[in-house]
């Protein structure tokens, strides 16, 4: 987020000019303010939000809780640093976190979260139905499967299982739209997002319009699919990372502790802003993401027309992201860090990933055979089974080791 924002922003050269980036992740909003010039991190907060998990696979969060965890940290890090002038904000979340909202912009129901599983039968009739179109090439050339974290899978349950809610809703999007929105008053889908998760072009969407509305959609696909009226429900006009997605309003600048007008910069998926971070988007290769996912992400040249040619077990290569002119492909699994924060709280309370990193260093390798399965929340790849779920496997009567904080753990 650091690298993004001081290569996108500009700021004078006089007074202790700062920009904050935030971190929209499953488990809290972080804020860091960061210096203008020097990239110095100066100050930096962060405050949790709950996720609910109230059926097996499915993963649901508060947008109100993004947007009141957004304030409090903004305010403390401004708080922190009161002699530093915010000349401009940007912010990365998860994706593809799904919201429905209503003409007031208001949510009508809590969000999809991006590792919500639930759209799996969705997830094959898409397939189904859109045999052969070019928009599913970058689901292993079109022979799929489609993962059920995506967009057009989550808002087809949504039709399907909650007709009320997918009629009533007058914009579809996701988290990091509807946060801009609520700074900005403005409505713009994110390119990077669009490529990657929406079945989008993403260089055309950011570069082109159609019908007063941004370009490269799937509209075959949606209109194979029953879902022709999603596109008056996405955001119109769509934005490449780094481009000025609007400025604070009045009543945002306020909850932020900001000034109004303060610029707003587009950011993207997490784990894809931090291949800016990593040099990744400007050398090219690829670049590992650990957080409560795991990504292995190809960066690549964007082909001058058309999707590239993808590949079976990874998804993509999606053009134009992360950013307009690049590709990129994905590997990875959905349950990592978020699998080891499941452990924490079941076996560990409290503890912190530090004690419990003191204890696992002094166990054998391989911990005697005890392992984990960590398709907890479904498979991505080279296998994507949004059915997947994990296990612990290798057990015995044996205690593996004596913990301070378990007592004997078999």
């Amino acid at each position: 987020m650091r690298a993004l924002i001081l290569a996108l922003t500009a700021a004078s050269a006089h007074g202790k000019k700062a920009v904050i980036g935030f971190d929209i992740g499953t488990e809290s909003v972080r804020a860091g303010l960061f210096d203008a010039h020097t990239g110095e991190l100066l100050a930096t907060k962060s405050h949790p939000h709950e996720t609910r998990f109230p059926q097996p696979g499915y993963a649901e969060q508060s947008p109100a809780a993004w947007w009141a965890g957004m304030g409090e940290a903004c305010r403390e890090v401004v708080k922190e640093c009161a002699d530093a002038d915010v000349v401009a904000i940007c912010l990365a979340a998860t994706s593809c976190t799904v919201v429905a909202c209503g003409e007031d912009g208001a949510p009508l129901r809590d969000c999809l979260l991006w590792m919500d599983q639930r759209a799996a039968a969705e997830s094959d009739e898409i397939l189904r139905l859109g045999d052969g179109d070019a928009a599913l090439n970058v689901n292993a050339q079109g022979k799929g499967p489609i993962s059920a974290e995506w967009m057009l899978p989550k808002v087809l349950w949504l039709k399907k299982h909650e007709p009320e809610i997918y009629d009533a809703a007058n914009v579809i999007c996701e988290c990091q739209d509807w946060l801009n929105h609520k700074c900005t008053d403005t409505w713009v889908a994110g390119g990077c997002n669009v490529a990657t998760r929406w079945h989008c072009d993403g260089k055309a969407a950011c570069e082109e319009v159609e019908n007063g509305r941004f370009g490269g959609r799937p509209s075959e696909l949606l209109r194979r699919c029953g879902l022709e009226a999603l596109e008056e429900k996405w955001p119109r006009t769509c934005v490449a990372m780094g481009q000025p997605a609007g400025a604070l309003t009045a009543a945002a600048a306020a909850h932020l502790g900001l000034k109004e007008g303060t610029p707003v910069s587009q950011g993207g998926a997490d784990a894809f802003v931090g291949l800016v971070g990593l040099g990744t988007a400007t050398r090219g290769g690829v670049g590992v993401i650990t957080g409560s996912s795991s990504l292995h992400l190809a960066v690549a040249p964007a082909p001058p027309k058309g999707p590239p040619k993808g590949a079976p077990g990874v998804w993509g290569p999606y053009r134009g992201a992360p950013l307009s002119d690049l590709a990129m492909s994905e590997g990875g699994q959905s349950t990592t860090g978020a699998a080891l924060q499941w452990a924490r709280r079941i076996f560990g309370g409290d503890v912190s990933f530090d004690d419990l990193e003191a204890e696992a260093a002094a166990l054998p390798v391989g911990a005697e055979g005890c392992a984990a399965l960590e398709t907890f929340q479904g498979a991505r790849t080279p296998e994507t089974d949004p059915k997947a779920r994990g296990a612990l496997y290798g057990l015995t009567l044996k205690p593996v080791w004596k913990s301070k904080f378990y007592g004997a753990f078999c």
